[in-house]
């Protein structure tokens, strides 16, 4: 079975490999620092500290190794070939929710990229799939768990 494609900006991308070089450089040596020192201490049957490194560890080397087979999948959206005609992933989009009655910007991605505080909307979430094809002026209803909500697309851009 082939592994799904992840779809990635140029800065997630970059986010992602600096994260990557950050676990293996920094993280893995301090984790075998707390190793060391909690292997000193002896008896390793009644040793918090030691269980708690090993577990860290654990946890460094898991996201490493999901890190790695994602980027081994990863599909660079090529910001030439995005237009602003209609949202797309890699556009931004900026909407009026009439419910708040407020705008809001979004800049559609891959849903690994996806931050929603960040205003990062994943293209397969309610909200970025109801936006992908959508044009200046269009308005766009979406079934959230929160209800419905009404979109008006007020500008794309890259």
């Amino acid at each position: 079975m082939a592994e799904k494609q992840v779809l990635l900006t140029a800065d997630g991308l970059r986010a992602f490999e600096e994260e990557l070089e950050y676990l293996k450089s920094v993280k893995r040596k301090d984790i075998a620092d707390k190793i060391k020192v909690a292997l000193s201490f002896g008896d390793l049957s009644e040793n918090s500290e030691y269980d708690e490194a090993k577990n860290e560890q654990a946890q460094v080397e898991s996201r490493i190794a999901e890190i790695e087979a994602m980027l081994k999948n990863v599909k660079l959206i090529d910001e030439s070939e995005i237009t602003t005609e209609v949202v797309s992933v890699g556009t931004k989009v900026t909407v009026f929710d009439a419910e708040y009655d407020e705008e809001e910007v979004y800049q559609i991605v891959g849903s690994t990229e996806a931050n929603p505080d960040k205003g990062l909307i994943s293209d397969e979430s309610p909200v970025g799939k109801a936006l992908i094809g959508a044009a200046i002026g269009h308005t766009v209803e979406v079934e959230t768990p929160g209800g419905t909500m009404h979109f008006k697309v007020l500008h794309i851009s890259k």
